[in-house]
């Protein structure tokens, strides 16, 4: 009797979240023993606020029932003034971790799709947030606040393009081979590097699915299994960089694992096309200001940023 491809999948995941909490660990204890340890967001190992797990669990439950949880994280951060613009892509990436690969183990569990359209999409989703985590974690506050501004931009296109019912329709089919699967690779390798500055794979995953004949289903599967596996591997160099804020991020963690699981176990669906437009809206906001900063504030050199 073969061994089944999804447990086989998610006992990697499990081994790769262990891998990922340890290292994470380590790099607190380093910082907590260290003698002289200049304080930083990311050395900050003090107890997340209830405000900063109350974002968790309110974007990691609208992220399991369809939303995303990168533009509405990124949005109430600014608006509340909770993590600085050039460490955003590290916290969201290591923060929203551990509850997206509590939502990978569920929907990789209860939608079915194609093994080898799965595996390969996620291994190229995990290549390209390790080449894009080690790039953005090295990035001054203006390029990421520019960065930033563009990734919300297009996270407003995609949940517009949802609500206005013009994803492509896609088909039956749980996967693809030839030439469209290399297509889906590529897809998905450039969507991981994208993750690690700020643009939620799942409205764009579920765009590339359709364009490729897939069922729309397969999308959950595909996205969360991707995520589970890229933000673990991105996340460690954004934890070495220093370029996060650990109490933020703890507090994403404490309050997105409920949050899914509230979401995906007891509400399981909502009728969001009224929520998706006022994130929409929020979201385009945010964008807009924070590219105004990106070229009128100073940057980490004291030269002004509209140079």
């Amino acid at each position: 009797m073969g061994i089944n491809p999804i447990l086989a999948l998610q006992g990697a995941l499990g081994v790769l979240t262990a891998v990922f909490v340890a290292g994470w660990t380590a790099a607190v204890l380093k910082v907590r023993r260290a003698p002289g340890v200049a304080p930083s967001a990311a050395t900050d190992a003090g107890v997340p606020s209830l405000i900063q797990i109350g974002i968790g669990a309110v974007t990691n439950f609208f992220d399991t029932l369809g939303i995303g949880s990168f533009a509405t994280t990124t949005a109430l951060f600014r608006f509340l003034k909770t993590v600085p613009d050039r460490i955003i892509p590290g916290t969201l990436n290591v923060g929203h971790a551990l509850p997206t690969v509590v939502q990978a183990y569920i929907y990789t569990a209860v939608i079915p799709v194609d093994a080898l359209t799965l595996f390969t999409m996620i291994a190229a989703a995990v290549l390209g947030a390790w080449l894009g985590a080690g790039i953005v974690a090295s990035w001054s506050k203006k390029k990421v606040q520019i960065g930033m501004s563009l990734a919300l931009l297009a996270a407003a296109t995609f949940f517009t393009m949802k609500n206005l019912s013009l994803f492509p329709a896609g088909s039956d089919a749980l996967g693809v081979r030839g030439a469209l699967l290399v297509v889906a690779i590529a897809g998905n390798f450039l969507l991981g590097a994208l993750m690690s500055l700020g643009i939620g794979l799942y409205a764009p995953c579920m765009v590339l699915v359709g364009l490729l004949g897939m069922s729309e289903r397969t999308a959950f599967p595909i996205m969360m299994g991707s995520c589970a596996f890229l933000m673990p591997v991105g996340s460690l160099k954004f934890i070495r960089e220093k370029a996060y804020s650990l109490r933020a991020a703890l507090g994403l963690a404490l309050g997105g694992i409920p949050g899914v699981l509230l979401a995906a176990y007891i509400v399981k669906s909502l009728d969001l096309k009224t929520v998706r437009w006022l994130v929409i809206v929020v979201v385009i906001y945010t964008a807009l200001t924070m590219l105004r900063s990106g070229f009128t504030e100073r940057d980490e050199h004291g030269e002004q940023s509209s140079r």
